[in-house]
């Protein structure tokens, strides 16, 4: 069973999503009793390659209420899961010109959290006008469809 806490979606208004790939986090208690209340925001983060490993930095998980002092750090770096092949696979790729990768989505798969990463091609301004245009005119024929078929 698959239960969506967050989604980015910024990351599909700035970036082309040319792959998406899964990986798991390393968490600690509090992190985890945070995200199950949803108190998460993936807007501004950013996945980095750091000796060989991938992190997230700049991932915002708000502190635990209920926490004492062993309360988390809220943006504190990551540690992201991945199979070795996977990982170099996304290393290779961040080093071509313009491609990062982003976080799409964070969730719990069963008991575990999850977090799909993009990898993304930034897009330019022109691109998003292009996006923007393609949205209201199929919103426009899914009205006048639904128009259409009611009388």
């Amino acid at each position: 069973m698959i239960k969506t806490i967050a989604s980015n979606k910024k990351a599909f208004h700035d970036y082309t999503i040319l792959e998406k790939i899964e990986a798991g986090l390393v968490l600690v208690g509090t992190e985890v009793k945070s995200l199950r209340a949803g108190n998460v925001r993936l807007s501004e983060a950013y996945a980095w390659p750091v000796n060989g490993e991938l992190y997230i930095q700049n991932m915002f998980i708000g502190e635990y209420k209920q926490g004492n002092i062993h309360n988390h750090e809220p943006t504190r770096d990551r540690k992201l899961l991945l199979k070795k092949k996977e990982l170099e696979k996304l290393i290779a790729k961040t080093q071509e010109k313009g491609l990062n990768i982003v976080p799409l989505r964070i969730y719990f798969k069963d008991a575990l959290v999850k977090l799909e990463l993009g990898l993304g091609k930034g897009k330019k301004l022109y691109d998003k006008r292009e996006t923007l245009k393609k949205k209201v005119m199929d919103r426009e024929a899914q009205r006048s469809l639904a128009d259409r078929n009611k009388g």
